[in-house]
């Protein structure tokens, strides 16, 4: 047994953990419960190594992470888009339950649930985290159960621990924007969307999802007399793409290819869903088509991935380092997809595949290796699964499944239905691994065969041979919707120190005037 070992074991015993029932049946030692190193990054679809997407970015350290372990081809988000998605991964609860379906912030709606950081921390883990976790702007933070919850500036801490992966000190390019799309299309709305620039590669080491993957590794090179989590969120490749100009290189022009569009694919919509669909399509998809940008675009998103795998590699390297090597779990997570063009959009928000679809990889000992799972799970499934591999005590709310068997033996896993909820209550996906079924909450329906047509072209809901088909899938959505709770938009933050909470706008204190010298 190696000295950090010995020192967990001892913790243990003196916290009088091993006594006490906190670990699992099958985890009968220290050492018997796993690190958990939880790479999450934002954004980032199906266009990686390990899955089977036509377009697939460079990714060596993902490849060398999926070689060692399990690679879920057909995971699927629990929101479409961050923070919903970020919400029901630490909660293990759906939207549907929680009312979490956009910017409302769980821990305030919700203080009894207990997140994952906390079910580790009451479990004998060390809890460390960094980055882009949960939502980034100021005020999402659940500061509660972390060990170190790690800010690249104390700034950022006394105001509401924002990510601010693109300011304070943060390098950028010039001018900002940088993309054409940027300055002449979008200047009166958000400039990061689809901004993107190369920087110089001298900069790389000023990035703020490089000084946070930095700290992750210094954390890895601790002695932990207990077991950790340790959870890595990087920005990276959400807008704005911006990376180091040797990733950019990777990808010239001339050899990017655009995904396939069909024209008229919206005309089997439903008409509401067609009109907004339409109308995002003509100011994004054909503008950017018209400025000759398309492949601009995606090669600052192709760059950015290339970066993210960097960050990854770097763990993987101190890791296998470490003494704790043979005793740590990688999960590497994406939130959600993103669409490149597919279907005439550019973003998220939507129940198709290209924003549900992840990559969800797990690796480390106990977990088969080289292995692809195509039966469909849910990022939902990540909090039970780790309750079961890490000993912790069960939570009777969590809505997903545990993986832990099909991460010894995937042969044996098995296909089922599983959940995305949309940003409106009553409106969601059930996905299985032929068929994705999209309800609206005004009642209308899209049905594909995502086998026969993995473009999802051709919309099977008005076709009466397929009733049978929507009425099953209809019968694994949740029976009720919560109603969503207050967004942010109506609240204020206030801030006290490195704290800070919520209240309602009415409600909220006014600031003191500043008195004039």
């Amino acid at each position: 047994m190696n000295g950090p070992s010995l020192l967990r074991t001892a913790a243990l015993l003196g916290a009088g953990l091993l006594g006490a029932g906190l670990l699992s049946a099958g985890a009968t030692s220290a050492t018997d419960r796993p690190n958990i190193i939880f790479f999450a990054t934002d954004d980032l679809n199906d266009w990686v190594g390990p899955l089977k997407s036509p377009i697939r970015a460079k990714t060596p350290n993902l490849d060398r992470l999926a070689a060692r372990g399990v690679t879920f081809q057909n995971a699927q988000a629990c929101g479409s888009f961050c923070a919903p998605a970020r919400s029901a991964l630490f909660t293990g609860r759906h939207p549907a339950t929680t009312g979490a379906y956009t910017t409302q912030v769980y821990f305030r709606d919700h203080p009894e649930l207990r997140p994952l950081q906390v079910a580790l921390q009451q479990g004998g883990y060390q809890t460390f985290g960094t980055g882009k976790l949960f939502h980034h702007p100021a005020g999402y933070v659940d500061l509660r159960g972390w060990t170190e919850f790690h800010t690249r500036t104390a700034a950022q801490r006394q105001s509401g621990w924002p990510v601010d992966s693109w300011r304070q000190g943060a390098p950028l390019p010039t001018p900002v924007p940088f993309s054409a799309f940027t300055r002449q299309m979008r200047a009166d709305a958000d400039k990061t969307f689809l901004e993107y620039a190369p920087l110089p590669n001298a900069v790389e080491k000023d990035m703020a999802d490089t000084q946070q993957t930095a700290w992750a590794i210094d954390v890895l090179q601790r002695a932990h007399p207990s077991p950790f989590f340790l959870a890595l969120g990087l920005y990276a490749p959400h807008f704005p793409n911006y990376a180091p100009q040797k990733y950019f290189d990777l990808y010239p022009l001339d050899e990017i290819k655009l995904p396939p569009l069909k024209d008229g694919d919206t005309d089997d919509l439903p008409p509401a869903i067609k009109k907004f669909y339409d109308h995002r399509k003509a100011t994004i998809h054909d503008k950017l088509d018209e400025l000759g940008l398309m492949k601009e675009v995606l090669r600052a998103y192709l760059a950015s991935i290339s970066y993210a795998d960097a960050m990854l590699g770097r763990v993987l390297d101190t890791l296998e380092a470490s003494p704790e090597r043979d005793n740590t779990i990688i999960i590497f997570w994406s939130d959600q997809g993103y669409h490149h063009g597919e279907k005439g959009q550019w973003g998220k928000h939507t129940l198709w595949e290209r924003t549900a679809n992840i990559p969800f990889i797990w690796a480390g000992p106990g977990i088969a290796r080289q292995a692809s799972v195509n039966a469909t799970v849910s990022s939902i499934d990540l909090y039970p699964t780790l309750v079961e591999l890490c000993g912790l005590a069960p939570d009777a709310g969590l809505e997903g499944q545990s993986l832990a068997a099909t991460l010894r033996q995937p042969a044996l896993a098995q296909d089922r239905n599983v959940l995305l909820c949309d940003i409106n209550a009553g409106s969601y996906a059930i996905v299985n691994s032929q068929w994705r079924f999209i309800h609206y909450a005004d009642g209308t329906e899209e049905l594909y065969d995502v086998v026969k047509d993995p473009n999802e072209w051709d919309n099977l809901a008005p076709l009466e041979q397929y009733r049978a088909v929507r009425d099953e899938l209809r019968q694994s959505a949740p029976r009720q919707f919560v109603p969503p709770g207050p967004e942010t938009k109506n609240l204020r933050l206030v801030t006290e120190g490195e704290s800070f909470h919520w209240v309602a706008r009415a409600a909220a204190p006014k600031k003191k005037a500043k008195s004039t010298p």
